[in-house]
């Protein structure tokens, strides 16, 4: 299968989001609950930073907070997203035992999506999303992230979608953020329009 980016794709079905969990996926306990930004989010990526570059030493070859916690004046999930590129997530033997043993656990394998992974951080809610080296949707999870922080028009469109869909019921996480597609998507192009006139 060809590697899409999400916006190509469509909504993942209940049998894809459970293909992609390993274990058990985990619905929703309620509705998505978003809190005002935190300046100590910030300090929170620092931390799993430091902890991720610990274990992997020359291996982590890329490192960068994203997602909404990472702009400043953003309501967000209080989960920090970290992303880090490795030269092949696939070879999990070359990676996956130190952060382990660091105490991150893998809760997602996306194979057939430029063989993402996901672990959780082991005392604080953080995604760690691996991607390999030069990852298009790394760059486009960056290009996002500036032009949030960079842009309040967009930042508060964002906002405001996200609270949006925040009071509705979703099955899992994934069924919100495939949700928010198409304002990304919008905002993205927006981010690439500026970036190709500066």
């Amino acid at each position: 299968m060809a590697e899409q980016p999400r916006a190509d794709r469509a909504a993942m079905t209940e049998e894809e989001i459970r293909a992609s969990w390993v274990g058990e996926p985990r619905p929703l306990a309620g509705r998505i609950v978003l809190a005002d930004y935190d300046p100590a989010w910030p300090e929170r990526y620092r931390r799993e930073a430091g902890r991720v570059r610990a274990a992997l030493g020359g291996r982590a070859l890329l490192l960068e907070h994203v997602g909404s916690t990472a702009v400043p004046g953003l309501a967000a999930k209080p989960i920090v997203d970290v992303v880090l590129e490795v030269a092949d997530p696939a070879d999990e033997r070359a990676w996956l035992p130190a952060l382990e043993a660091a105490g991150y656990v893998l809760v997602i394998r996306e194979p057939d999506w430029y063989q993402h992974r996901v672990l959780k951080g082991p005392d604080t809610d953080v995604n760690l999303h691996v991607f390999p080296r030069g990852c298009p949707e790394v760059q486009r999870m960056l290009a996002f992230r500036d032009h949030l922080r960079a842009n309040r028009a967009d930042r508060e469109l964002y906002e405001r979608t996200k609270r949006e869909l925040a009071g509705r019921d979703w099955k899992y996480v994934q069924n919100y953020a495939d949700a928010k597609t198409a304002v990304v998507e919008e905002i993205v192009a927006r981010a690439r329009e500026a970036a190709a006139g500066r």
